[in-house]
């Protein structure tokens, strides 16, 4: 059985993740304050790191007691402080000047504002997983690694690959505990260009993308189901908590069981 090592929330969708000793389960089941502000441009869009390098070069430390974050720009000492309400035209203007073009900060409070609003729950990967994927590059770490794919749940004392188990067949669900919670694996998350670049500065990293699908395809575990893999560009898993476990919380520390039989999805 494993457990729950470690678990993070983004409080603002695409900037800085937070360390959390535990978090609740909202509406919709994402966590409590997990991307429950999104950059928009003018036309309403996401600002993210898919659309915009700049973002990775933002640094952002946010205290959720008293709302407030702290920002600056990668390898720069000017840090200011806002709470993130009450001066909300003042992040707004900060995040401006940051990027090159005006920013409205949306927030959402129901659910917070996933990419995959199909699978909205915590998004799973094993510490094992990490460190493994880690190896597959000279000069990256798993704790670098990490904030590439920028999970929820890191789940220790299994072996690397086993979120794989938590999802089958298109069209099915594979229902696990974390602690009193229930989740349903979906599918294991397709990537886009974000874990490609350094997370600091969003320079691309050579051959990042064509050593991870070859490596992913040669080592792509006998219990994952292939039926996802139209391409290998795929790594850690998506979820939906179902409205039973809305309410519930997951700590660090927490078990995790191991996969129940798969059912149909709803």
């Amino acid at each position: 059985m494993g457990h729950v090592e470690s678990l993070y929330v983004h409080p603002i969708k695409s900037l800085d993740p937070v360390a959390v000793e535990s978090a609740r389960i909202v509406t919709n089941g994402g966590l409590d304050c997990d991307r429950r502000y999104v950059m928009l441009d003018e036309d309403g869009e996401y600002v993210n790191g898919k659309r915009e390098r700049a973002v990775h070069r933002i640094r952002s430390r946010i205290d959720r007691n008293a709302a407030t974050v702290t920002l600056w720009q990668q390898g720069e000492n000017d840090r200011q402080q806002f709470h993130l309400d009450d001066e909300r035209a003042a992040v707004e203007s900060w995040l401006g000047d940051a990027i090159g073009y005006p920013i409205d900060l949306a927030r959402d409070d129901e659910g917070g504002l996933p990419d995959d609003t199909d699978a909205s729950g915590p998004t799973v990967i094993t510490a094992g997983t990490l460190e493994r994927v880690a190896s597959w590059y000279d000069d990256i770490d798993p704790e670098e690694i990490r904030r590439r794919l920028r999970p929820n749940v890191v789940i220790g004392g299994v072996e690397p690959f086993w979120e794989d188990h938590l999802y089958e067949a298109p069209g099915t669900v594979v229902p696990f505990e974390v602690g009193d919670a229930r989740l349903h694996g979906v599918n294991p998350c397709q990537r886009c260009i974000v874990p490609t670049r350094d997370p600091d500065t969003g320079e691309p990293t050579a051959g990042f993308q064509e050593t991870f699908v070859e490596r992913r395809r040669n080592t792509l575990p006998e219990w994952a189901s292939e039926a996802w893999y139209d391409h290998y560009f795929r790594l850690m898993v998506n979820t939906r908590v179902p409205e039973l476990s809305w309410g519930e919380r997951i700590a660090v520390g927490d078990d995790v069981s191991e996969p129940l039989p798969p059912t149909p999805a709803e």
